[in-house]
């Protein structure tokens, strides 16, 4: 039986290592932007902490001091689940003999999900300008959001072939969707007329473009994004990000009478615990609910006016 290559024993760098697995990650289906994040954090670490490829017990103190950074939650549990797989990769092709990382978990966090008001969306969908590209775009884009809660990745990344205007469906490709998993999304008239407008007025040698570009036919990120909807939200006074368009779609999806379940596919969530976040800020509603739909009140007679009792 062979013995395991200790880490001070291998020949190869950090950077070759990382080139290796980021390879097989993306022969393996692994999306560019995922990809760029294990690019981001490994060559964060090692950079930062250098020194520590080639010794596992600085390696061990490296990872354990970038982790008790003051960072949030969120930015904890990404340093955390890209480097632990890289590390699990590394311990695999014994470039390491054990993950430092094994053992350590994931942080709770409590994502930021606010509740629009009604007048601020209908404010928000009037102020695109509608004479020019920018402004067709994003009138279409922010109500494809709000009718369907796409992700605003997967929305960047359709293409005019995806949207079947005849029958209002969305089609979100495997290659596309987050999970890796596609789905159709059905959309309302209103919405398959924005995009068909936005559709109208693409020049011819844009044929291969996404449907949503910048004016130059660039695609759309999620930079110039959050820029175009903080500038609407500056104008309104509010705090807006381009992710709460898409959990003001599913709040709204539940009180108007959707189901758990079938908002759990059409947002794509694989986890039904994810889609229960929402149920949680409907809770007030209940009483609503309750009120008007209780079996009681077909089992009880009308009430009719007791006469007080003379003394």
């Amino acid at each position: 039986m062979s013995e395991m290559v200790s880490a001070t024993e291998h020949d190869v760098t950090w950077q070759e290592a990382m080139t290796e697995f980021l390879a097989i990650k993306q022969a393996s289906g692994v999306r560019p932007a995922t990809l760029q994040g294990y690019r981001n954090h490994i060559e964060r670490f090692f950079r930062q902490f250098r020194g520590t490829w080639n010794d596992e017990q600085r390696l061990k103190r490296g990872l354990i001091k970038h982790l008790s950074e003051d960072v949030s939650p969120y930015t904890y549990n990404l340093r955390l689940v890209y480097l632990r797989a890289f590390l699990d990769w590394c311990v695999s092709e014994q470039y390491l003999s054990v993950n430092p990382l094994k053992q350590f978990k994931s942080r709770k966090t409590s994502e930021r999900i606010v509740d629009i008001p009604d007048e601020t969306l209908q404010q928000l969908l009037r102020l695109p300008d509608l004479k020019t590209y920018c402004g067709l775009r994003d009138y279409a884009l922010i109500l494809l959001t709000l009718d369907t809660g796409i992700r605003p990745a997967e929305a960047f990344r359709l293409k005019p072939a995806d949207i079947d205007i005849k029958t209002r469906q969305v089609t979100i490709r495997e290659d596309v969707s987050k999970t890796g998993l596609g789905r159709t999304l059905y959309i309302l008239p209103e919405t398959a007329k924005s995009i068909q407008k936005l559709l109208h007025i693409r020049p011819a040698n844009w044929a291969n473009a996404p449907l949503f570009c910048k004016e130059d036919g660039q695609p759309m990120d999620r930079h110039c994004w959050n820029k175009r909807i903080k500038k609407y939200a500056q104008t309104l006074g509010i705090n807006l990000r381009p992710y709460d368009l898409r959990h003001a779609f599913a709040i709204r999806f539940l009180r108007n009478g959707g189901n758990v379940f079938a908002l759990q596919r059409i947002l794509g969530h694989t986890d039904i615990s994810m889609t229960k976040r929402y149920v949680y800020l409907t809770q007030n509603d209940l009483r609503d609910v309750h009120a008007q739909s209780s079996p009681v009140h077909k089992l009880l007679p009308k009430k009719t006016r007791i006469r007080r009792l003379d003394k």
